[in-house]
């Protein structure tokens, strides 16, 4: 059936309706009343047939041929209903075409009509916009480059694009004007425009910079001490930036305060694959003195340090002999001190640690004193990244470094307590 042929049925339907009602009875005002609502309702009615259609055969069969195929892509279409919300727009084609023939003695209602179904169109591409971008987000998230370079901030800024576009376009139908109309006028409104959208704005471009410098991943640790934030980053979208704390709470930051303020990223941590270990202990600097022979026969008992101290005591030995030191002299005479001994002792534990890289720096060192004693700092460098093992293992070094200081005759600082005042009080009694 051509088109010409398809208006004469149309014709002629609604003839037969109007004679139709003439004839029981209705006036010729009431009879083209009538005969208006019920063609109005003949289209609803074929509009749900057309859904239905729409949506239970067709949008079924492509759902089915998704499942079918190896690619997710599709898949992901399917589970963000993409094809199930553009369904929702075939009734209102049906009946923008359909109505201008059908309704021709009934100009106001066309006009009124066509304005709504093209305002429910446009509303109708939007949330398959909206799905269709989502999905392309989730897309895209199955490829690696996602994990360096995500999407979500410009994706957000292609809705908005299309939020502000489809605004413009419903405001045109409304007011009977055309888009090129209200663009016009939005120079007059740009600096309220920059006001409503300033954190979109300041946000895109954060977005952008944070993107580009390769500042900040999905999956990254991140510290922001201004924030309180410590924790894995879970999402970075337009203008908010959400991280996981390690007690589970959640962080939501602007995006651009990234950019204006400093933040600490793990990441090259993780990359490099060690931790540092970075602490210290403080001794009582009364406690350093030189090693007498008995603690220098004591230490070479210790087997990681055995050999250090047969190579110290020669060398010392060679240089107190060519220079005619003699033992007795502690001032001129080279000799180890307890505290040399123990940092020896340190940094071969740590060489011996099997979990700290040899491949980085493995430094036991002294710091400036303090009125509290000497700091030796431990400085080196876990293979382990997950934390509460790192921890497990600070922890394991610490208690044997702290256990063993005594060995050293070396004394372990600490400001005293009542209960030390109490011990000096039981010995003077």
């Amino acid at each position: 059936m051509n088109k010409e042929n398809f208006q004469n049925t149309q014709n002629t339907l609604g003839k037969i309706i109007h004679d139709w009602l003439l004839q029981i009875g209705f006036n010729e005002s009431a009879a083209l009343l009538l005969k208006g609502v019920i063609i109005v309702i003949a289209l609803f009615l074929l509009s749900i047939i057309v859904f239905y259609i729409t949506r239970k055969i067709i949008v079924k069969i492509l759902h089915e041929i998704a499942k079918r195929t190896e690619t997710t892509w599709d898949d992901i279409m399917i589970e963000r209903r993409v094809f199930h919300r553009l369904a929702y727009i075939a009734p209102a084609i049906i009946i923008h075409e359909l109505m201008p023939s059908m309704l021709k003695d009934y100009l106001t209602w066309i006009v009124i009509i066509q304005a709504a179904l093209e305002i429910y169109m446009v509303l109708i591409i939007i949330i398959v916009m909206d799905a269709f971008f989502s999905a392309l987000i989730d897309i895209y998230q199955n490829y690696e480059v996602a994990k360096f370079k995500p999407i979500k901030a410009y994706v957000q800024i292609f809705k908005i694009i299309v939020y502000l576009i489809s605004g413009i376009i419903i405001i045109s139908i409304l007011i009977n004007k055309s888009p090129v109309y209200l663009l016009t006028g939005l120079g007059a409104i740009s600096a309220v425009l920059m006001l409503i959208f300033k954190d979109t704005l300041l946000g895109f471009v954060a977005s952008i910079q944070l993107s580009s410098n390769d500042m900040l991943r999905p999956g990254d640790w991140i510290t922001i001490n201004k924030f309180g934030a410590d924790g894995t980053v879970l999402d970075i979208n337009l203008t908010t930036v959400k991280i996981e704390n390690f007690d589970k709470t959640i962080t939501t930051i602007p995006t651009y305060s990234l950019i204006s303020d400093a933040f600490q990223n793990w990441r090259g941590m993780e990359e490099s694959g060690v931790r540092r270990i970075k602490r210290s202990i403080i001794l009582n600097m009364n406690s350093i003195k030189f090693c007498s022979p008995e603690m220098i026969e004591k230490f070479s008992r210790f087997h990681l340090i055995r050999q250090y101290i047969t190579e110290t005591q020669e060398s010392l030995h060679a240089f107190n002999t060519a220079n005619q030191f003699g033992n007795t002299e502690n001032v001129n005479a080279k000799q180890q001190t307890n505290l040399g001994v123990f940092r020896a002792y340190v940094e071969a534990y740590l060489q011996d640690n099997p979990h700290l890289s040899k491949n980085n720096a493995i430094i036991v060192r002294q710091l400036q004193p303090t009125e509290r004693g000497l700091p030796i700092e431990i400085y080196a460098f876990s293979t382990i990244l997950e934390w509460g093992k790192y921890e497990d293992l600070m922890a394991d070094i610490f208690d044997h470094i702290l256990a063993v200081v005594p060995e050293f005759e070396l004394q372990l600082f600490q400001n005293p307590s009542g209960s030390d005042f109490k011990s000096l009080v039981n010995v003077g009694s």
